[in-house]
């Protein structure tokens, strides 16, 4: 019998020819031109992997607070094209915190996130109960996230 591949390696065998490639350090206008150049189902799945990769490592407020806060929108369209309809959901949902239109700039966004008062977490982080929702859905199962990139990487082959 074949070996199988690990969670997460058929998605990442789309992304790793144009990882680097694709800026969201600079303004928002290299990062809409150099992701304007990929393949839409690359470009789902790397914005998407960008947004669960920030948001598991420090939640939604870092996702929002870093330079790749910038991919929000694109972030959003991969989760809905790869099918995981619960990030999706919860991504517009801690988008709306900043209106429309969506603030591609990095201090735009933190300036409006500088605003919320406390000194719990719970109270000056936005999006705290959301980012609760998000691991809950990633732990339902193992390498839930995986699983699904994959699969969608395979559909689009």
């Amino acid at each position: 019998m074949p070996d199988q591949p690990e969670p997460g390696e058929r998605y990442w065998q789309l992304l790793d020819p144009i990882w680097g490639k694709v800026s969201f350090y600079d303004r928002p206008e290299p990062f809409l031109h150099d992701f304007a150049e990929l393949p839409a189902a690359v470009g789902h799945l790397f914005a998407a992997h960008w947004c669960q990769s920030e948001v598991c490592n420090g939640g939604f407020h870092q996702f929002f607070t870093n330079s790749t806060g910038v991919l929000a929108p694109e972030a959003l369209a991969g989760f809905k094209a790869i099918g995981v309809v619960e990030w999706a959901s919860l991504l517009e949902e801690a988008m709306r915190f900043f209106g429309e239109p969506y603030p591609r700039e990095r201090e735009v966004r933190e300036e409006r996130l500088s605003q919320v008062p406390g000194k719990e977490r719970e109270q000056w982080d936005p999006f705290f109960a959301l980012d609760d929702r998000f691991y809950e859905w990633k732990h339902a199962e193992d390498n839930r996230w995986e699983r699904a990139a994959d699969s969608y990487a395979r559909s689009n082959d």
